[in-house]
């Protein structure tokens, strides 16, 4: 198997989930001291040049994680094969990147959650949504990263 040298986090808008994933994963790449670009990107065009929403900018820095500096991309055919890695944040995500055309696609969720969705927190009530998104998008970075590394 080819040693993954680039990952990237693709969610709906490049907002909220994706730049949580990315947050995190260059934290854990840093901390492992392992050689992987991170990035992410949104399959929608909405939110393009725009910073995280404030509540995800918010909730990764009260976990050390400051996300503030990063703008809202779209994924493009060019960029996916840019990248050892795409890993989509649901399934409407990854039958949009599908359409797009990528190989070495996953889900996130797929890496400690059952392959479930990291759900969009927008559709929590509160800042309680983008509190469990963190956590569920920390422990299937850290899996992601535990995994490559074999």
């Amino acid at each position: 198997m080819k040693k993954v040298e680039s990952i990237i986090f693709v969610c709906l808008g490049n907002i909220c989930r994706s730049p949580i994933a990315e947050g995190i994963a260059k934290r854990e790449v840093s901390k492992r001291g392992l050689d992987i670009k991170i990035a992410s990107a949104g399959t929608g065009d909405w939110h393009i040049g725009e910073a995280p929403c404030e509540n995800s900018i918010r909730i990764a820095k009260e976990k050390g994680v400051d996300i503030s500096h990063q703008r809202a991309h779209q994924i493009t055919a060019n960029a996916l094969q840019q990248y050892d890695r795409v890993i989509a944040l649901d399934d409407s995500n990854l039958t949009n990147i599908k359409k797009v055309g990528s190989s070495n696609l996953s889900k996130l969720g797929s890496y400690g959650f059952n392959n479930e969705d990291v759900p969009d927190p927008f559709f929590f009530p509160g800042f309680e949504g983008f509190e469990k998104v963190y956590n569920m998008i920390e422990v299937c970075v850290c899996n992601l990263l535990d995994e490559l590394k074999d």
